[in-house]
């Protein structure tokens, strides 16, 4: 797929996998999340421990029922940062993860009841100022379009963040989205969201 591996931005890194169905993390967002497996729990305080990352691995369409196993997954992912634990009296936690980058995924041996990975952060491609302001105006318009109640989008807001922000707003499925998802390319990734907004039905307001 063009644009959607190279360059590498950074050092690799060895994270914990949490894998969920359906489930896509972008960076700049926040994701709740209710965290029961008794394997989960081990990965959370050994998190907790440590730097607090951990990798939003999205099961592939079709394995979804192998979740008690280790079912395949995309090999691009969100990697986040614990913001914030509670950790219940039972030792369930709630967690809210923020989406930190983009990162590319190989699986590595794990010791702990958990899955590991190695992850690579993705640099993303910038377009030219002519086609970024451009491409700005069109997002700002198309998100706006789609959200009910009035937007704030503030000037400094990344145009790799607008262009996510619509592909949120498409409410697509993960089969729909990782390939969107998985592009680097900021230019080709607004044009593709933006060729989706204008041929699926806006939301009534």
């Amino acid at each position: 797929m063009p644009g959607d591996a190279e360059p590498q931005s950074a050092p690799s890194a060895i994270v914990p996998m949490f894998p969920l169905p359906g489930v896509v993390l972008f960076p700049g967002t926040m994701m709740p999340l209710h965290i029961f497996e008794p394997r989960y729990r081990q990965m959370i305080e050994d998190s907790l421990d440590g730097p607090g990352r951990i990798v939003m691995g999205t099961i592939l369409e079709g394995h979804q029922s192998e979740l008690g196993g280790a079912p395949p997954v995309h090999a691009i992912a969100g990697l986040g940062e614990i913001m914030r634990h509670d950790r219940l009296p039972d030792g369930r936690f709630l967690i809210l993860l923020a989406g930190l980058a983009r990162v590319r995924l190989q699986e590595v041996e794990s010791d702990r009841l958990y899955r590991k990975v190695e992850v690579t952060p993705l640099a993303e491609v910038e377009p030219d100022a002519a086609d970024a302001f451009a491409l700005r105006a069109d997002l700002i318009d198309a998100i706006r379009a789609r959200t009910a109640e009035p937007i704030e989008l503030p000037d400094e807001l990344a145009l790799s963040q607008l262009a996510d922000l619509l592909l949120l707003r498409l409410e697509l499925t993960a089969s729909e989205l990782l390939p969107l998802f998985s592009i680097t390319d900021i230019a080709e990734r607004a044009q593709r969201a933006l060729a989706l907004h204008v041929s699926r039905p806006k939301p009534p307001k």
